[in-house]
């Protein structure tokens, strides 16, 4: 599994609705993983240098510090009263929130972060706090968004995974198996080929693209990518569905009625002159369901 269930499942505090959400969903997680349940809130200084050299600096600080401890506290009694037999720590930081999670993210099994529903645009903002952990955290990262307008998220429905033919692929099914066979629930692999590409191809010689063969084709090299994985989870029910089109599309086809979607990413960022996957951050600004970024262990941002 991409990242120990034992370790201790972290999730971001900052005493909005969404972070409350978060908190139950990654209190019932740590449940499921028999692993401690760890909650951070952050005191970001990147919006207090603004005001570093104004009067009663230190106050306004210290202020900071006291509302973090309230919303801790808060958090903690909605974790208790959601898993009262998980072990549970908390833990008020200084820095910037990115930099002090990804820190956190290094010692997790899974750290879990809220949202609020989708915005105007439809998107997360590229630069987001999401975005740069989902591309960064040293484990999975998990975004819990309310399902429809403010409900809780789905606890029903099976968890749904996008492979492609990418290393980042096997991480992502390495946790989708193990996601599955916590939830006991069925597991739904989604496999999707862009035939535009092909097909322009295709075009170009004046032939025409076989899309049953292409379609067959990728479902036997599915079934070969997945046979290890259905023998060491032979509990998990397993569907497996080739489609065509682009991949973030099709998974979010599935999103209404997933419990968890998963999906693989390569780790890579704007702050390196690389673009996050663009599958990843659809599924992240888009799924109506929370959403688990498996970063690949050998990717490039320098992390590994």
């Amino acid at each position: 599994m991409a990242g120990n269930i034992r370790e201790p499942v972290v999730v971001g505090v900052d005493g909005s609705a969404s972070a409350l959400r978060a908190v139950r969903w990654a209190a019932a997680e740590a449940h499921r993983r028999y692993a401690a349940l760890r909650l951070v809130h952050v005191v970001d200084e990147a919006p207090l240098a603004a005001v570093r050299f104004v009067p009663r600096y230190d106050e306004i600080v210290r202020i900071a510090g006291m509302r973090g401890r309230r919303m801790l506290a808060q958090a903690g009694e909605l974790a208790r009263q959601a898993e009262p037999t998980v072990a549970q720590s908390e833990q008020l930081l200084r820095g910037t929130v990115t930099g002090r999670l990804r820190a956190e993210s290094e010692a997790a099994g899974l750290l879990v972060l809220g949202t609020e529903t989708i915005g105007t645009l439809g998107r997360l903002a590229a630069g987001s706090v999401t975005v740069d952990l989902a591309a960064h955290a040293s484990c999975p990262v998990v975004l819990v968004r309310p399902h429809v307008a403010e409900e809780e998220p789905p606890e029903s429905g099976p968890v749904v995974v996008g492979v492609a033919g990418t290393p980042a692929s096997e991480a992502a099914l390495a946790f989708a198996f193990e996601e599955a066979a916590s939830r006991k629930t069925g597991l739904v692999v989604v496999h999707s080929w862009d035939d535009r590409l092909l097909a322009s191809l295709f075009e170009e010689s004046h032939e025409r693209l076989d899309h049953a063969a292409v379609d067959e084709h990728e479902r036997d090299l599915l079934g070969g990518r997945l046979a290890d994985w259905t023998g060491k989870y032979p509990d998990v029910a397993v569907e497996r569905v080739v489609v065509r089109g682009r991949p973030a599309s099709r998974l979010l086809d599935f999103a209404d009625r997933a419990q968890l979607l998963v999906v693989g990413s390569r780790g890579w960022s704007g702050f390196t002159g690389l673009l996050f996957g663009s599958t990843s951050q659809d599924v992240l600004s888009r799924a109506l369901c929370p959403v688990a970024v498996v970063r690949d262990s050998a990717s490039p941002d320098g992390h590994d």
